[in-house]
């Protein structure tokens, strides 16, 4: 299936656009059927002009998260207190719309290892109950990871624990000076990524545009992850220009 590929001048303007189908879909559906919109949400850098728009859209415009259910897509394991995805997600949106606290899901960065598996299959069945996801937020790491399914990670992947690759640990710690990043996360599974009804995919920047360039016109691999969107029917990437330089 050919992707739906969307350049922007920049950053902002990739945001703000897909900030606005956001809202066009959470009051689409507010006005069609009382079930949530569900949204899977990313952290980093790369959402945090999305997140600052919807925010602006909430208090500016008037739109509620109040019927929507989101999961995070991942969080480091141990997560580290203060540092966690959990404390992202609070500070940088959750804190600042209508979302009610019981609707927003993140992985427990906090569980006993011992009980990931029980966690990671819990998280799954809450996804399953809440109908599945409506709109899927992504990021691109730099190695053409999606979430933190790093390269080598099977197409039919489920929700589970996993190592961090080096390039990944790299910018860790080049986004966090003097930190020593996690080695080891939760993620949902590329297999649970891909049956979520649509899919978003962010992009800014020249250190992405080898993975997008290998996502989008490389071969269909597990060297990069990120190729696996492919298999789905409906994927929109929202690129700036450096990071659509390659294509």
């Amino acid at each position: 299936m050919q992707a739906e590929i969307r350049p922007f001048p920049d950053s902002g303007a990739a945001s703000r656009a897909l900030a606005a189908e956001i809202a066009r879909a959470i009051r689409g559906r507010a006005a069609a059927r009382p079930q949530p919109f569900v949204l899977g949400l990313p952290t980093g850098s790369t959402p945090l002009e999305l997140y600052r728009e919807l925010v602006r859209l909430h208090r500016a415009e008037g739109l509620s998260f109040a019927g929507v259910r989101t999961f995070n897509l991942d969080e480091y394991w141990p997560a580290p207190a203060g540092a966690s995805f959990a404390d992202f997600m609070a500070a940088h949106f959750f804190s600042q719309v209508d979302l009610p606290a019981q609707q927003a899901h993140i992985l427990d960065g906090a569980v006993a290892e011992a009980g990931i598996a029980a966690e990671c299959a819990r998280y799954e069945e809450r996804i399953r109950a809440a109908g599945g996801i409506d709109l899927l937020l992504l990021g691109l790491g730099v190695n053409g990871h999606l979430a933190f399914n790093e390269p080598g990670s099977a197409p039919d992947s489920r929700t589970r624990r996993v190592r961090l690759a080096p390039e990944t640990l790299a910018r860790s710690r080049q986004a966090q000076p003097g930190a020593e990043p996690c080695p080891e996360a939760l993620t949902l599974g590329l297999g649970t990524i891909l049956e979520a009804r649509r899919i978003a995919v962010l992009a800014f920047g020249s250190a992405k545009s080898a993975a997008v360039r290998q996502a989008l016109r490389g071969p269909e691999s597990a060297d990069c992850p990120a190729s696996f969107l492919r298999r789905h029917g409906s994927v929109e990437w929202f690129l700036d220009p450096a990071a659509a330089a390659q294509l």
